[in-house]
């Protein structure tokens, strides 16, 4: 059996898996806390189609009650109005079903340590994440990307699914390590696929496949996650959204048997026309480098330390985005689940045109180095202005449209920042340079998050976001010189 554009295939299943990490992911951050909707009414009747809540003056409370009959007597002090008539009460979430925010303490208060706390977790989640990211690309080179995917996705959707067991801060920590650890593989994983399987000229836009699957995770998640969590429950939603991963293993070791040169299902034209463009493939007896011999190269340092400055913007969004647009914007979660997805249709857009914009340079007679420079200056100016703009909006729209623009330009740039190490070196080394500059990500968003715990101004939050910009620039054009096989 032949199967045209095998390549496509394995891309798209890559594709695939990558939607649902970002699924995984977003389970956590979209359920920590929720500003439920309650109709005010002069008196209680039977549980229905509406949260209802009845204001008791002598005590200044509120009595909700839910649509499935859950009585809570809540402050009214910690009670916002709708135009509509109705209130929000942000005292819902795995947050407070836990215990690890409390429920009896003012907005204020709760609303500093709902994000202290999300902030604390998602360190530890990346402190796994990016210790992985070092050895998953030494394991990807070692084992192969069939394998490699195959170990990542079995780790982090058990954890996933393993997370409806969590009882407090202590178990939830622990399962969201254990999902960093698998969830990490994937990038310096595709990486390597893609030298794999497709010719220099179109690595670009495969990454952009890859980091366009990202941001439709991201958008699908807020509906998906949500709409479960509404109807199922927080514990539900985890074992649902963490066993999509364990099916996804099937189909991938069905499809990926072996690399270009083996496999059985490419035809014989697909076959030459990815050796024929891989200027690696003419390199015998490569050797895997080193560490050390990569870290001494002031070459790999463009992924390093471009990806230290500039990942911390991706992951920022990924964490808080849910929490500034319920605090800032009193969105209600059903208004969270169809809003907060619109930033990633910008990623989305961005990730595909910017791996098909270096790669259109190239097609047209210009050098891999011109077109991957180019490529990331324009990212970089599309970012720093919509950053300056999105915290100066007045509603929810503008800004999550605003959002889109500024994401939009992050993938355009860290599209052909993430092939760099298919362009510099040779497929035994590709996985471990772009491990270490994904661990690199991984500290400069630690190090973001905890400078965001100590600050209470989303204004400030985000100009320190827009600094980080010309920062990964320059990184990349001062220590890169012409991206070209290293010799």
């Amino acid at each position: 059996m032949k199967i045209k554009g095998l390549r496509w295939w394995i891309i798209g299943m890559i594709m695939m898996i990558t939607i649902i990490n970002y699924l995984d992911r977003g389970t956590l951050n979209y359920m920590w806390v929720a500003n439920i909707e309650y109709k005010l009414v002069d008196k209680l009747d039977a549980p229905g189609k509406e949260n209802q809540a009845l204001f008791i003056a002598k005590d200044n409370i509120y009595r909700l009650v839910s649509k499935k009959g859950e009585v809570i007597n809540q402050n009214a002090s910690f009670v916002s109005f709708k135009k509509n008539g109705k209130i929000l009460v942000n005292r819902q979430g795995i947050a407070y079903d836990l215990g690890i925010v409390d429920s009896k303490a003012t907005p204020e208060v709760s609303s500093k340590q709902a994000k202290e706390f999300l902030g604390d977790i998602t360190i530890f989640f990346m402190i796994a994440y990016g210790f992985s990211q070092l050895f998953s690309g030494k394991l990807y080179d070692k084992i192969g990307t069939r394998l490699g995917f195959f170990a990542s996705v079995l780790i982090w959707g058990t954890a996933d699914a393993l997370t409806s067991l969590a009882q407090g801060k202590i178990s939830l920590t622990g399962f969201r390590m254990m999902l960093g650890l698998g969830e990490a593989g994937p990038w310096p994983g595709t990486t390597k696929s893609n030298a794999e399987w497709f010719p220099q000229k179109e690595r670009a836009l495969a990454q952009g496949l890859f980091g366009a699957a990202a941001s439709i995770g991201s958008i699908l998640a807020p509906v998906i996650i949500l709409m479960l969590y509404i109807s199922l429950g927080w514990q539900t939603t985890f074992i649902v959204v963490g066993g999509l991963g364990l099916l996804w293993i099937i189909p991938w070791l069905i499809i990926n048997k072996k690399g270009p040169k083996e496999h059985k299902w490419i035809t014989e034209e697909e076959r030459e026309y990815i050796l024929s463009g891989q200027p690696e493939s003419k390199v015998t007896n490569e050797v895997a480098k080193s560490w050390g011999q990569l870290l001494s190269n002031k070459k790999n340092y463009s992924v390093i330390l471009g990806r230290f400055f500039l990942d911390p913007i991706w992951w920022m969004f990924v964490t808080f985005l849910p929490m500034y647009l319920v605090e800032e914007f009193k969105l209600n979660i059903k208004e969270l689940a169809f809003s907060a997805w619109i930033p990633y249709v910008g990623a989305m857009i961005g990730s595909i045109s910017g791996g098909w914009f270096s790669g259109y340079l190239i097609r047209k007679g210009g050098t891999v180095d011109k077109a991957r420079k180019t490529a990331m200056l324009v990212g970089c100016c599309i970012m720093v202005p919509s950053i300056i703009a999105s915290v100066m909006a007045s509603n929810a729209v503008f800004a999550v449209i605003l959002m889109a623009f500024v994401l939009g330009g992050f993938q355009f740039t860290i599209v052909n920042i993430q092939t760099l190490p298919s362009d510099l070196h040779c497929g035994k080394s590709v996985g471990s340079l772009a491990g270490l500059g994904g661990a690199a990500a991984v500290l400069g968003t630690i190090l973001a998050i905890l400078f965001a715990g100590q600050i209470e101004s989303w204004t400030l939050l985000f100009g320190l976001l827009a600094a980080l910009v010309p920062m990964s620039l320059l990184s990349v054009y001062l220590t890169v010189g012409k991206i070209e096989q290293i010799k």
